[in-house]
């Protein structure tokens, strides 16, 4: 899978919000925040291709967990990503 590139992380009042880009009337109403995990993940795997593998490395490496917990959260992420068409 792979983060849709037409999505675009903005940091607004000090939330950072996932918008897509170049979409007139967008449905501001849905809106995606992502806490410093999510945006840690986010900017780490956008351009490139990856699998929930490459989510646990990146939260084992980044936070010193153990991999059954960063499998459990990495697979959390990605539903959630798929669930806001943010991952193609």
């Amino acid at each position: 899978m792979k983060i849709n590139e037409r999505m675009k992380v903005r940091n607004v009042a000090g939330e950072n919000i996932v918008i897509m880009q170049g979409v007139e009337g967008t449905d501001m109403t849905r809106v995606v925040a992502l806490n410093e995990s999510a945006l840690l993940l986010y900017n780490a795997l956008t351009g490139h291709e990856f699998e929930v593998k490459d989510v646990v490395r990146l939260l084992v490496d980044e936070y010193e967990v153990d991999e059954e917990a960063a499998r459990k959260d990495a697979e959390a992420w990605v539903a959630d990503m798929k669930k806001n068409n943010l991952v193609v």
